[in-house]
């Protein structure tokens, strides 16, 4: 079996179609393991550490740089990060809304192909986690703070300054209908389709073909063994910045939303200096969680904080307007589904506005720096999913339950603030973050639900952070899944460091163009990602049909030399059985036909 697997993996790699367009080495053979690295090869050991030094030393050094020089020059900071932000926005806007439409179309050809049928690790290979467990963790680690963070706050933003794209006046009946679709469009498909491509391949190229877990493996079908040297090394350096700020920017926005409560609470005033020391005790939490590990840690938060958000949402859809929640739900996402291809290709190309810079391009630059994280926190509990399950699960189980959890607070919202039961609009034109408090003011038992929500927050936030840390731990490990318990506490640290420096540093703004700065660039990667991907599963096919073809016909072989060896043994079985019957029934016709046989041999011999 072994020498025929291994046959048919090297006439399925000889036989393979040319690389075409975007291959480096051309020569390079897919599943080549002359040349291969063990994982961590390359890391220093000792001290209590155990790193990759080409990653490790260059991202802790520019992250520091950051944050020493966004310190010292925090007001200076937030006029550049305006300029670069409406450039950004102005310039790359349209590249950015076509690359993330190209990754929801690679994830529908990768589910529904014929590659949808490969096993992440194998044919063997079981999930290490329950659905449940999983889903759970997907919703954690991939939405987390910024769904409890925007789901009031976008809905009335929306409201009072509606799309262009609708055509509709603010505070409208037409506006409350596109309020929501917009805020679906934002939390649904587009984000988890990005994570999921990024999931996958990772998954790929980590579990069937033994490469590390880090972004560098999945380039492995263009560059070859490259990815162990300095290209390897600059596209894992790209994807601890990437992450590190996408982490900051839902941390920022975290731990603003929980300062924000505790004011409408205890009166504890807003400011960085607060926000600084919530951020300080919340990432100790969280590096509590990272001391626990995986199972013990991050799996068992991410559970409770489901059950969590689910009480939470289920009482405001109780208490509050619960007929016009549910066909609110039911009419936008009709409507989300009939305007999903224009939203998706809409460039604001003939306006004089930039509504799409504040939200669109912010959160499709946010999502994408945010995939390293989630992309690899994913294909680290995926195993045993096959691609079209992986697909599926990880992109329309948390855009259902996201749009169900944001038609519940944002049509609580929209329904305050419509009917004049709360002013909701200009709240969230002061602060954001005080959006989720004043809702509960018109609800009943306000103050135990604002208690609810800020602790929903600080898990959100718990969970983020620390499932970051362990991504971040591995990018920098080479891959490695067990590291020293110091390395997962150090970037549990930093991620909150780098948060804070944001916060002081410009706030929101400062957020919004972190993520950007980081992933405008890092979206060039992800697509040169998914042509790589393209190759490995194709590649995959080919040798597992060339394998289970000659299993079958190894097989039937086995079957038809069975079949005749039985019906050879059969036969000779049955002539035996028929003589022995004859000579029991006609024993002297047997004689007398022995006699005469003996007389014509007699005469033949007589006649010669």
């Amino acid at each position: 079996m072994r020498k025929e697997e291994a046959r048919a993996r090297k006439e399925a790699i000889e036989n393979r179609p040319p690389f075409r367009g975007l291959q480096i080495n051309p020569t390079t053979s897919l599943f080549d393991e002359e040349g291969k690295e063990e994982i961590g090869e390359r890391n220093w050991k000792g001290w209590g550490v155990d790193i990759h030094p080409q990653v490790t030393i260059p991202a802790t050094i520019i992250l520091l740089l950051f944050i020493i020089l966004l310190s010292i020059f925090s007001q200076e900071a937030n006029v550049v990060f305006d300029y670069i932000l409406d450039a950004v926005t102005n310039y790359t806007g349209w590249f950015m809304i076509l690359a993330t439409a190209i990754f929801i179309g690679a994830g529908l050809f990768f589910a529904f192909s014929r590659y949808g049928k490969i096993v992440i690790g194998g044919n063997d290979a079981k999930p290490e986690f329950s659905r449940w467990g999983w889903f759970a963790m997907l919703l954690s680690a991939g939405m987390g703070i910024g769904l409890v963070f925007w789901s009031v706050a976008e809905p009335i933003s929306h409201l009072g300054e509606p799309s262009p794209m609708f055509n509709v006046d603010p505070n409208s009946a037409g506006a409350v209908k596109t309020a929501l679709t917009s805020s679906f469009f934002h939390w649904g498909i587009h984000p988890w389709a990005i994570y999921a491509i990024v999931g996958l391949g990772l998954a790929f190229f980590s579990y069937n073909k033994g490469l590390p877990l880090t972004i560098r493996s999945l380039f492995y079908p263009l560059i070859g063994n490259k990815i162990y040297g300095w290209w390897g090394n600059i596209i894992d350096i790209l994807s601890v910045l990437a992450t590190m700020t996408g982490l900051a920017t839902s941390l920022g926005l975290g731990v603003s939303q929980v300062n924000a409560g505790l004011n409408y609470l205890f009166g504890i005033s807003i400011s960085p200096g607060i926000q600084i020391v919530l951020i300080i005790v919340i990432t100790a939490f969280a590096t509590t969680s990272v001391v626990l590990g995986l199972d013990k840690g991050v799996q068992k938060l991410s559970e409770i904080n489901m059950v969590l958000a689910a009480i939470f949402a289920l009482f405001i859809l109780l208490v509050g307007p619960t007929v016009f929640i549910l066909s609110g739900f039911t009419q936008n996402l009709g409507y989300y589904a009939a305007n999903f291809i224009e939203m998706s290709f809409w460039t604001e190309t003939f306006t004089s506005t930039n509504w799409q810079g504040s939200w669109t391009l912010f959160y499709w630059a946010w999502w994408i720096s945010w995939s390293p994280f989630v992309g690899m926190f994913i294909a680290r509990i995926s195993k045993g999913r096959s691609v079209k399950e992986f697909i599926i699960g990880v992109v329309l189980v948390p855009t259902i339950i996201s749009a169900i959890f944001m038609s519940i607070l944002g049509g609580t919202a929209l329904y305050q603030q419509i009917n004049g039961i709360n002013d909701l609009a200009s709240v969230v034109n002061v602060d954001e973050s005080l959006a989720l408090f004043s809702l509960s003011d018109s609800l009943p038992l306000s103050s135990i639900l604002s208690v609810v929500g800020i602790i929903l927050v600080t898990v959100f936030f718990i969970t983020s952070s620390d499932s970051g840390s362990l991504v971040i731990d591995h990018l920098t490990s080479g891959g490695k899944l067990d590291t020293p318990l110091a390395q997962r506490i150090f970037w549990a640290i930093i991620e909150g460091a780098v948060a804070a420096v944001l916060l002081i540093g410009g706030g929101l703004t400062a957020l919004q163009t972190a993520s950007i700065i980081t992933g405008l660039p890092f979206t060039f990667v992800l697509l040169a990602m998914v042509y790589s991907l393209y190759l490995g599963l194709r590649q995959e096919f080919l040798i597992e049909r060339a394998v289970r073809e000659k299993l079958r016909k190894v097989r039937n072989d086995h079957i038809i030399t069975e079949v005749v060896q039985s019906n050879v043994e059969d036969k000779a079985l049955v002539e035996n059985v028929a003589e022995k019957l004859a000579e029991e029934e006609d024993p002297e016709e047997d004689t007398n036909e022995e006699t005469n046989e003996d007389d014509y041999n007699t005469e033949s011999q007589s006649s010669q």
